[in-house]
């Protein structure tokens, strides 16, 4: 892999056929269907990869079933058939999840009409998920999650869906990007664009170092998410397709204390909506909300009125759990990027739409499940853009690698450091040492949010961890102490940005 000032200087010469703004899971998938099919690509980010939404997700690559009442049949169909061919192209990436939901005497969905949508589900699937929906009886729901809530339970079914760690995901599509010949760069901020015939200069800057520097490409794409807007302003037009924002915050408690075996599919008893408890190793990812913001996306947090409703879920339906605010273990939120709805930010749709003005595709929507089709469309206009005859990029047949675990993991001299970062956790110094040398890791928060859970998973949000990871990863990064110390004091902004949990 090149050092970084090796890419930051390739960045700035040639002319690219192609320049992808935003590292999310749409920009990387982007610019690997791009690099697949020949292009010269250029990826940038104004932070790190996945930074933004594509790290706080609800961790999950699913059909999409709550879409089915509001009559979104087709997402669900593309939806299925991507869980599906993710299953099989990254299963050390995306596995399947067993999902048990309840129905309880009143809930706005009975047993029968559960059991309807869910046949509609494997039909959308072609009866090809990882099992079909059963239904169950009450007895057999709680033989499955014996700690849900028995009272006025009616029965409930059982289905399956997938789950994913959405910053590896996003992550290993940059790394296979650069594989095929893309050159990649976290913490490069574009800030405007002028025009050369038909080249776009993108103006830009590496935020780690305060330099500026241009690039050079016949087409930009704006695949910044919730940022999407901002970009089109710096691109000197106003967009015609406005981006609405929906915020969707999580909590983590104790696994142990709330006694989920598998994922549990709820509707919240206070408005109906659909959520979820998630399984991790140690904790359980109770979610997701669902309103519109205004917020912007780089101050994004959970609030005391997110975490209150989602608190009530969880102890409407795991009773003995008995949680109360201290027993939040992290708090964090994201921003949906949505197409313009006249209803809720619930009923909105998941579709994405595709935007192409002035040399410059745009493309804003969708749903981390499909970001592969998402992908495959846009690099479709940007060939068109290009004048070029549509090519097809395999990336419904092409696996996606481990990443620099797999493919570096064993290449360093000496004894691999597996001193763990944080006890009971299943992360270790060298997951450190191949996240700077293999996975583009530059700041603590890329390590400890990022290319690990550390920060979600404890409650000082990886603070203490932190502190020894910067000593083990200062000569890697050429940090002498006061350098350290500045990478804490960042460190500590960002956890403070991203989990700090507003009144």
């Amino acid at each position: 892999m090149l050092d970084r000032m090796t890419r930051l200087a390739e960045l700035s010469s040639g002319t690219f056929d192609v320049l992808v703004i935003g590292g999310g899971i749409t920009g990387a998938g982007i610019a690997r269907d791009a690099a697949m099919r020949g292009l010269s690509v250029a990826l940038i980010d104004k932070g790190d990869f996945a930074s933004g939404t594509s790290s706080r997700s609800s961790r999950l690559i699913h059909g999409g079933v709550r879409y089915l009442e509001h009559g979104h049949l087709h997402l669900v169909f593309e939806a299925s058939a991507e869980r599906r061919r993710l299953l099989h192209l990254a299963p050390h990436l995306v596995r399947p999840l067993a999902f048990t939901w309840p129905v309880y005497k009143g809930q706005r969905l009975s047993l029968w009409k559960l059991a309807a949508g869910l046949t509609l589900y494997d039909l959308l699937s072609l009866f090809r998920n990882v099992e079909r929906h059963r239904r169950l009886s009450a007895r057999e729901v709680l033989e499955r999650e014996p700690k849900l809530n028995p009272r006025q339970l009616r029965g409930g079914v059982r289905y399956f869906d997938a789950t994913t760690n959405d910053a590896r995901l996003t992550l290993a599509n940059v790394l296979d990007a650069e594989r095929l010949g893309a050159v990649v760069a976290n913490y490069v901020a574009f800030t405007g664009i002028r025009s050369d015939g038909q080249v776009r200069i993108a103006r830009l800057e590496d935020t780690l170092a305060d330099a500026h520097f241009e690039a050079r490409a016949r087409v930009i794409v704006n695949a910044t998410g919730p940022w999407s807007d901002a970009v089109r302003q710096l691109e000197g037009g106003a967009p015609t397709t406005h981006v609405q924002g929906s915020k969707g915050s999580h909590i983590a408690v104790s696994r142990e204390r709330v006694g989920n075996r598998d994922a549990v599919t709820v509707l919240h008893p206070k408005d109906g909506r659909v959520m979820f408890a998630l399984p991790t190793k140690t904790n359980t990812i109770i979610g997701t909300t669902d309103t519109f913001t205004n917020v912007s996306p780089d101050e994004v947090r959970a609030n005391e009125t997110d975490v209150s409703y989602l608190l009530e879920a969880a102890n409407t339906f795991f009773p003995e759990a008995r949680l109360e605010r201290e027993d939040v273990v992290s708090a964090w939120a994201g921003i949906r990027p949505l197409m313009p709805s006249a209803g809720s930010s619930v009923q909105a749709s998941r579709e994405h739409a595709i935007e192409r003005r002035d040399g410059t595709v745009t493309i804003t929507g969708g749903k981390l499940t499909t970001y592969r089709v998402m992908a495959a469309q846009v690099v479709d206009v940007v060939q068109n853009v290009l004048g070029q005859p549509r090519l097809h990029a395999l990336t419904d047949a092409r696996p996606l690698a481990h990443g620099g675990n797999s493919d570096h993991g064993e290449t360093f001299t000496g004894v691999p450091d597996m001193t763990e970062i944080e006890p009971g956790l299943p992360y270790s110094m060298l997951q450190m040492r191949i996240g700077v040398d293999a996975e583009h890791a530059c700041t603590l928060g890329d390590l400890l949010i990022r290319r690990t859970h550390v920060a979600f998973e404890t409650r000082d949000n990886g603070r203490a961890a932190a502190r020894h990871v910067a000593h083990y990863v200062a000569p890697l990064l050429g940090w002498d102490e006061t350098r350290q110390q500045r990478e804490l004091e960042r460190y500590e902004a960002e956890v403070a940005r991203i989990f700090t949990i507003d009144e």
